[in-house]
């Protein structure tokens, strides 16, 4: 009898032991369910890849060259992605500017940046240029580029003024009429007195 109590006694702390190792087994099981969920949104991110059509993917480049080459503005790249000389589809195009990772405010910046350095243009001048049919920039974008361009509008009258009197042979008041003129330099009196005053020092 003493034999039969003392194996009762041992085996009730096995049957406890097979309780506690059940939790564990799930947790295990739960592990791999979400292990097996990775590789099946990995698969899916794969697919979604390969359904886009070539020609949405060679728009997608062009439009990455023409923005961090040439800095053109979002409405500027879709005209020439679908002009007769890049000629991708609407759709094609549409998917590109959706698609493509581009600063539009930093490009507007990099292009008045160029107008005024190579061209000296005054900060009227480079505004109307951003927002022409030919740039294309939004009013805000040039008037971000406008707001945080580092430009010398006296400078860029002086060497604009010149360019007016040594290949155009203009006079002074010639010269400061062009340069504040709305269809000539579009610079602001006292900018064009400074490049006057300063013409032949």
């Amino acid at each position: 009898m003493v034999s039969s109590s003392d194996d009762s006694d041992d085996a009730a702390p096995v049957q406890s032991v097979t309780e506690e190792e059940a939790p564990a087994e799930e947790t295990a099981a739960d592990e791999t369910v979400e292990e097996d969920a990775a590789p099946a949104e990995e698969a899916e991110e794969e697919t979604s890849a390969e359904d886009v059509p070539a020609e949405y993917t060679s728009a997608l480049t062009s439009a990455e060259t023409y923005a961090d080459v040439m800095h053109m503005s979002k409405q500027a790249i879709f005209d020439q992605l679908t002009s007769e000389f890049d000629q991708f589809s609407e759709e094609a195009a549409q998917y590109a500017i959706d698609t493509i990772d581009a600063d539009w405010n930093e490009n507007a910046l990099k292009s008045a940046e160029t107008y005024s350095d190579t061209m000296h243009m005054s900060k009227q001048g480079i505004f109307d240029q951003l927002t022409s049919q030919f740039d294309q920039y939004t009013d805000e974008q040039a008037q971000y580029a406008i707001d945080n361009i580092d430009a010398d509008w006296n400078e860029n009258a002086l060497e604009s003024a010149k360019v007016y009197q040594e290949e155009m042979a203009m006079s002074p008041d010639a010269i400061h009429d062009q340069l504040t003129s709305e269809y000539g330099g579009k610079f602001t009196q006292e900018e064009a007195d400074y490049a006057i005053e300063n013409l032949n020092s």
